[in-house]
């Protein structure tokens, strides 16, 4: 007999990331990914076996492939093979100018194939290689071009399996949720018929009326095409139907009932399942078609000297192949009706009924156990239910075990009782009934549903679970930190929340891609988990947030677990063949002392995080209730920024402070530093250590920066036409706007819409902006210096590795942070400071401007320094475009 078991055992095989792979398809993205990069390539799957052909020029293919040895290709692979962080690896071979590289394709971290890429390399110059070169070769390429055209190809490759994985995954998904919630759906129809089949045990209608209901609730359980009871005369020539059970819509096929032919079908002694699939191998099938029969199941129910009587179940005109459950169902529900027969025929004698009873529960697909319903004595278990619970029916903590799961004993309903030392997971079907000899008695019935609940446990795994990291997702940790919470107060103990955001963690993504910003997530997700005390409460919260739960169990601990995240940052982290740095900013609230509500706890948290990066980032706060209100103002600060900056910019006005140079006896103004202020609509004038914070957190810096670059351009070009052309205009520029991939196109466009001469335009920039990226900074500044733009190295003292800095990228103007200026009349060591840089500035040929002076005791220091320019109050505070144009635009 065939079930749609197999059908089921399909839908729930694991996904294989080999399914996606589609050997055509990749043929044709490799070729022509090859023709437009100019390298040589092929891939193969998981298991090292090629997928394609090795695509590129023809000869090429041939010249280059000579160098290129197994044993190269091995190494490669090895490299990046599942497991490794790696996913793109470069081998070097035998001559200078062939390399070959290993692409990998992982997928949640499965490899799922790898690319073998090989090229012919120029010099940077574009120039072949000399003497130990590769002769004959039609295509080379830099090695920057193929370094770009790798990282390409695996963007392009793990962006298309991931669009197939989703695919795939959402519709394996639905598979499996559907199957689950029509199992359950079944399950419970099932639990509920056989319920209703064996009440009638103990009914005192007529047994006419009971065997119909048996029949009946077998029907409509089936949802077949009718149910028929069959008495069969002793010579198996006639019959009569005893009861006829038909379904909406389907037509008796009798004009009568008694002293009928018999059907040829009945001649059974054992139950005959026939379905649709098996009805042509059936003997009897041409009798089946003339009486429409496509389904078909025959039930012996007794055997006697006055005949036999069958139950028999049939599905009319439509095709139909009984499932397992439903051939049990109506095996356990004729077991009943036979019961039912066999106490009405020995109704005399209560022995005999048990004993029939007995027989029928004994052979249930489910455990049962009755009680009597005024004292909860045991009156009756079957086989099943001694089999599967005698050590707690020995031990005497099956009654416990069961009231677990009860909200009251002997309550009817449904339920569920796990049994915890065994993890299994039962559903209790409880109903009141009248037992053999009348009393009242409640009907136990249990059905082990523990793969149902190991499969459901899963999927909910799956819903709490981060699947980049691994770490638990947010509504696992809101899930979490409720009963930590709820444990803490009941106890009188205390827990911690940390709540840890990383420091631009954009410029990762921007500056390397998104596949070494996901490297860098797994790195400190992996960190994290193995500190001790926290292993088991790391979430993470999206993106670049994490929350770290500190049990009540651990807190004690609470310096050492922060002492150690703070480690784990102040290191770098290995990425694409360097070092790079990722801090993070940290905030602190403990619980119960900061509340008891998770959300609450969560936002302030956050709230106390903000704060950190305020401070200036790489830093952990402490939630107070004073940062609530600073909160309040952030969130209508935030709502009011981003009005503002969809309402063209009007609330943001640029104000100028003048540069003056002192190297001539009149100290003239030479220009202007453009500097930004906000003048809420709602909330008035806010300080600029305010809101450019909030600004790069909410990604608003740039149109406001790209609106402060052109404001100022239009200034300084009205000023040069108007009798300054000497005058110049200095602009900052943010980490973030300078990151941008259009930064150079962004001053280029605003150069030629406001007309300003690109010499009289000076970018500032931080001089901390070229620690993580020094190659990257040099390129971008390289590039807006053939504008024809200035660059000025800001808050210079402040950074990392100075001198070096200023050695590798040719700055026009280093501007002296005024952290040195503050007691400069009367510290030697400023003094030497401001000397050494301005002999420094001289040497490269680049001007120093000296920030933040405020007295004339300051400004005569200054004198015999070569200091050029300088800015501060002592000449003029940051002014109005008219004010400044006012005071020193004048004939």
């Amino acid at each position: 007999m065939q079930t749609n078991e197999q059908g089921r055992e399909g839908e729930e095989k694991d996904f294989s990331y080999q399914q996606l792979i589609n050997p055509r398809e990749l043929q044709r993205l490799q070729n022509e990914f090859c023709d437009v990069a100019g390298v040589c390539a092929f891939c193969v799957d998981a298991g090292g076996v090629k997928q394609t052909e090795t695509s590129g020029n023809g000869q090429d293919v041939e010249l280059i492939g000579r160098y290129v040895s197994d044993k190269a290709v091995e190494a490669a692979l090895a490299r990046v093979a599942e497991g490794s962080l790696e996913d793109l690896a470069v081998e070097n071979l035998q001559v200078p100018d062939i390399k070959l590289a290993a692409v990998a394709t992982k997928i949640e971290g499965k490899l799922v194939l790898t690319w073998l890429v090989s090229a012919a390399l120029t010099e940077a110059d574009g120039t072949e290689f000399g003497e130990n070169g590769v002769p004959g070769v039609n295509r080379r390429i830099t090695e920057k071009e193929f370094y770009r055209a790798l990282d390409l190809l695996r963007d392009t490759s793990t962006t298309l399996f991931r669009n197939k994985l989703s695919c795939a995954s959402a519709e394996a998904e639905s598979l499996r949720r559907r199957f689950s919630e029509e199992e359950m759906k079944a399950s419970m129809e099932r639990i509920e018929a056989m319920t209703r089949v064996v009440q009638l045990l103990d009914s005192n209608e007529a047994i006419e009326a009971v065997m119909g209901r048996v029949m009946q609730i077998a029907g409509e359980y089936l949802k077949a095409s009718n149910a028929t009871l069959y008495s069969v005369y002793p010579d198996k020539d006639r019959m009569d139907v005893v009861y006829e059970w038909c379904n909406t819509g389907v037509v008796s096929g009798f004009d009568r009932t008694k002293n009928l032919d018999v059907f040829e079908f009945l001649n059974t002694d054992k139950p005959l399942v026939i379905g649709s699939d098996t009805l042509m191998a059936y003997g009897g099938n041409k009798e089946l078609a003339e009486l429409s029969i496509k389904a078909l199941m025959i039930f012996p129910i007794m055997k006697g000297a006055a005949g036999n009587m069958y139950a028999c179940f049939q599905q009319l005109h439509t095709g139909r192949i009984w499932k397992v459950e439903e051939v049990k169902f109506v095996a356990d529900a004729t077991k009943v009706l036979q019961s039912i027969l066999t106490k009405r025929i020995q109704k005399n004698s209560l022995a005999s009924s048990y004993v029939s009873l007995e027989a029928v529960l004994d052979n249930l697909g489910c455990g049962i156990y009755v009680t009597d319903a005024a004292n909860g004595r045991v009156l009756f278990a079957n086989r099943q239910l001694k089999n599967t619970f005698a050590r707690e029916l020995k031990e005497g903590t099956f009654t416990r075990l069961i009231e677990s799961g009860t909200p009251a004993a002997q309550h009817i309903g449904t339920y569920e009782v796990r049994h915890g030392d065994r993890e299994r997971w039962y559903d209790l079907l409880v109903t009141e009934i009248s037992w053999v000899d009348g009393r009242k008695a409640s009907l136990h019935s249990l059905y082990d549903v523990t793969d149902k609940k190991i499969y459901q446990r899963k999927i909910e795994q799956q819903a709490y679970t981060d699947f980049l990291t691994g770490l638990y997702n947010r509504m696992c940790c809101e899930r979490d930190l409720a009963w930590h919470i709820d444990d803490a107060r009941k106890r009188g103990v205390q827990g911690g929340i940390l709540y840890l955001d990383l420091d631009d963690f954009k410029h990762i993504n921007d500056g390397l891609g998104h596949q070494y910003g996901d490297v860098l997530l797994k790195s400190i997700s992996g960190s994290l988990q193995r500190i001790e005390g926290i292993k088991s409460t790391c979430y993470r919260m999206g993106g670049d947030e994490f929350v770290i739960v500190i049990p009540p169990e651990s807190y004690r601990d609470f310096e050492r677990i922060i002492d150690e995240i703070r480690t784990i940052f102040s290191k770098p982290w290995y990425l694409r063949d360097s070092d790079y740095y990722c801090t993070m900013s940290m905030g602190i609230v403990t619980f119960p002392d900061d509340g008891e509500n998770v959300q609450d706890l969560i936002k302030k948290a956050d709230i106390a995080m903000y704060e950190a990066k305020k401070m200036g980032k790489n830093r952990m706060a402490k939630y107070s209730d004073s940062l609530e209100s600073l909160s309040g103002k952030r969130l209508d600060m935030e709502k009011n920024m981003r009005d503002a900056t969809t309402e063209g910019y009007s609330e943001f006005e640029v104000y100028y402070q003048p540069i003056i140079d002192i190297s001539q006896q009149d100290t003239p103004c030479t220009g202007a530093e453009a500097l930004i202020r906000w003048n809420s609509a709602e909330m008035g004038a806010i300080p600029p250590a305010e809101f450019i914070p909030l600004a790069e957190y909410l990604g608003l810096i740039n149109p406001i920066g790209n609106h402060v670059l052109e404001e100022a351009c239009k200034a300084c070009k009205y000023w040069n036409e108007n009798g300054y052309p000497g005058y110049k205009v200095n602009v900052n520029l943010s980490v973030i706007q300078l990151l941008q991939p259009d930064i150079v196109e962004t001053v280029r466009h605003t150069i030629k819409k406001t007309g300003v001469r690109p010499h009289n335009l000076t970018l500032e920039v931080t001089e901390s902006l070229a620690i993580n990226d020094m190659e990257r900074m040099k390129e971008i500044l390289s590039h807006i210096k053939k504008l024809g733009v200035r660059i000025a190295l800001d808050d210079f003292g402040t950074g990392y590795s100075s001198l070096n800095h200023i050695r590798e990228i040719p700055f026009d103007v280093i501007k002296v942070d005024q952290s040195f200026v503050k007691d400069l009349a009367e510290d030697a060591y400023s003094q030497s400071f401001i000397k050494m840089v301005a002999e420094l500035a001289a040497t490269l040929g680049a001007s120093i401007c000296v920030e933040g002076i405020e007295t004339q005791a300051q400004y005569k220091v200054l004198e015999g320094m070569k200091v050029r320019m300088v800015q501060g109050y002592y000449f003029d505070r940051p002014m109005t475009r008219s004010e400044f144009e006012n005071k020193y635009l004048t004939a």
